[in-house]
């Protein structure tokens, strides 16, 4: 299942999503980060954005684990240090990292292969409407034995995000 690549090949395109990013209460290296992202400087990025990662920032986290960790055609491509930061940023409820998680798990990149924990990620998602999310949820429950999916279906209803 082509997951991932696929879902990270129509973000990289995706101007709208930097700019929803942006957006958002706005520190000087966030910006700094998504300029060197779109001018194709994975290391400026990774140098503006990685002081808000240790400080778990959930934009910056989003931003290296996607783009700078998380997108092959980066030097510094490493979906173990790309992983870890779309999880955290996503257990704390940042909705657009919770999409490229789910493909992470479904692929097996940066994480254990896993398509009951890429379902999950995209239930909980859906539930805090992430667009676009059904077709996804849909291939995925293909590979899932039914108790599989009610037991994600149960989980991601009872989930609440971490607060540290």
């Amino acid at each position: 299942m082509p997951f991932l690549r696929s879902f990270r090949t129509a973000l990289a395109a995706s101007p709208v999503l930097l700019a929803l990013v942006a957006a958002q209460p706005a520190f000087a290296t966030i910006e700094g980060g998504i300029k060197a992202i779109q001018a194709n400087d994975m290391t400026g990025a990774e140098k503006e954005l990685q002081p808000l990662a240790k400080e778990r920032d959930p934009r910056a986290q989003f931003l290296l684990g996607l783009y700078v960790y998380g997108n092959p055609n980066s030097k510094m491509f490493d979906l173990d240090k790309g992983a870890p930061l779309l999880l955290d940023c996503s257990e704390r409820g940042y909705v657009p990292a919770m999409l490229p998680l789910a493909g992470a798990y479904a692929d097996g990149k940066g994480v254990p292969k896993s398509f009951y924990n890429a379902f999950k990620w995209l239930l909980i998602a859906d539930r805090w409407n992430a667009p676009n999310v059904g077709t996804l949820i849909e291939q995925t429950a293909k590979e899932l034995k039914p108790e599989e999916i009610e037991k994600a279906k149960t989980e991601a209803l009872a989930f609440t995000f971490k607060t540290k």
